[in-house]
């Protein structure tokens, strides 16, 4: 019999993966794109289709892994994975790769949707919080370890590399997934319908959106493409819940959208990482053109915040448990906010030293967030519905990462094509610098702006002093 800390190894590595492969591949884009010779608005696209991906399709994977079986989607999911980084690694072109990543996202999404459903199947309820706290290390082990081993690979080898490394880990976990979750409890096969409208609606929804925010500058803000694009977006997703209040077999509670102590908190989550991923998906090219720096630099530099993040989040964690999440989220937005606003403020002729306290800024910030935050989401929801509350967390953070990167992208490229006369980040000189400087600053401040609102919502949560009845 398999005991319980086998199966926490296999989630482990399935959720180190996949979050590996978000912070990897943000080191390896300004050489992925001087590679296949495409301008910065595309290779934007590299980490944006995998967070996007992923995003839509975890409620989904979550509810057809209750329907069919955590194995059935879990060794499915690993062996796309596989699959998906082979094709990732022999990438002829950014479209091929763009696609390959969104096959990525989809395999991603099969994991990580059952990740929290397996802890709690697995894990007797006296060990399950310690178990989830681990997972959380886990995710933190992985946005840290991807900037390092980013560096490292590519300056040995070659950008491909990072995705063919993933083949056999993927091909060994997909049997030991086999083998050890064969006799599962979460392997009964409902036979209960799927809810395929508002799995569509909320993909087309999402992705819809996403697209319309990465395409509103070339297309015009106020242009009737972005208009009606936005619109139907919004009405997509506004089906979606509408279908999912009338369904008897929902992927999606909607009574928790009433509930002030897990919305405001998930809707704060959302705002962390688009604040956070605005300065993911930039800094390194920051680093590497007006800075200089050799790849292998770039990666050292930009685990700063994750390692702060890792030993940050377990002590936040446990703080909060004696006075709640209210003002340790607080606190911790505005850390975030304070390190974009000093990001901001950088050139290529400050000290190292300038560049690495404000990035441990960012990471602190998010420790103590992170941990205080997901515990109160997790704790006011019924066990009954605990399942839908990891998957909308799980899908908040995600939509936060593919609107940040969005975001801070289009900033970025409108304010510097606008400011060069039309020029883009491919044909970067250093007679471009001070252009680059101040898009990148622009970009920052926004993302200081939507922290800075973060500070707000987490504030008013209010206390934990109501629980919600089981």
């Amino acid at each position: 019999m398999k005991t319980n800390w086998v199966i926490f190894s296999l989630v482990a590595i399935a959720v180190f993966m996949s979050t590996l492969d978000s912070s990897i591949v943000n080191i390896a884009l300004p050489v992925i794109m001087k590679d296949l010779n495409v301008p910065f608005t595309t290779i934007g696209w590299v980490p944006m289709i995998y967070l996007l991906t992923v995003s839509a399709l975890l409620l989904p994977f979550g509810r057809l892994s209750d329907i069919k079986g955590r194995m059935w989607v879990y060794c499915r999911g690993f062996f796309i994975f596989s699959i998906a980084s082979l094709l990732c690694g022999v990438a002829p072109n950014a479209i091929w790769l763009i696609a390959a990543r969104s096959l990525q996202g989809i395999a991603a999404a099969m994991l990580m949707a059952c990740s929290p459903a397996l802890i709690v199947d697995t894990f007797p309820a006296a060990e399950r919080g310690k178990a989830l706290g681990m997972v959380g290390t886990v995710v933190a082990a992985g946005l840290t370890a991807g900037p390092v081993l980013g560096g490292l690979i590519i300056n040995s080898f070659s950008w491909r590399a990072i995705f063919l490394i993933n083949i056999p880990i993927g091909i060994v976990s997909a049997i030991l997934a086999f083998q050890i979750l064969k006799d599962g409890k979460g392997n009964i096969d409902r036979k209960e319908p799927f809810d395929w409208k508002g799995a569509l609606m909320l993909t087309f929804g999402f992705s819809l959106f996403i697209y319309v925010i990465s395409n509103g500058y070339a297309w015009g803000f106020a242009s009737l493409r972005t208009i009606l694009l936005l619109i139907t977006s919004i009405i997509a997703i506004g089906l979606f819940l509408q279908v999912e209040k009338r369904t008897d077999y929902p992927m999606f509670q909607t009574s928790l959208l009433k509930i002030r102590i897990f919305m405001l908190p998930v809707i704060s989550a959302s705002i962390l990482y688009i604040s956070l991923f605005a300065m993911v998906f930039l800094m390194p090219f920051y680093l590497v053109y007006p800075c200089g720096f050799a790849i292998d630099k770039v990666g050292y530099t930009m685990v700063i915040p994750f390692v702060f993040l890792f030993f940050v989040s377990p002590l936040s964690g446990s703080i909060s448990d004696r006075i709640g999440s209210r003002m340790l989220c607080t606190l911790g937005m505005l850390v975030i906010s304070i390190a974009l606003f000093f990001l901001s403020r950088l050139t290529p002729t400050h000290a190292y030293i300038s560049i690495a306290w404000p990035l441990a800024l960012m990471g602190i910030g998010t420790g103590i967030f992170v941990s205080p935050n997901n515990a109160t989401i997790m704790t006011v929801i019924p066990q009954a519905h605990r399942g839908a509350a990891s998957g909308t967390v799980a899908t908040s953070r995600n939509m936060g990462m593919v609107i940040g990167v969005a975001m801070s992208g289009l900033i970025f490229s409108s304010i510097f094509h606008s400011l060069s006369g039309g020029l883009t980040l491919k044909v970067y000189k250093p007679g471009l610098e001070a252009i680059f400087i101040t898009a990148f600053k622009w970009a920052m401040l926004a993302g200081g702006v939507v922290a800075g609102i973060g500070v707000v919502v987490s504030f008013l949560r209010g206390p934990e002093t109501t629980r919600i009845k089981q």
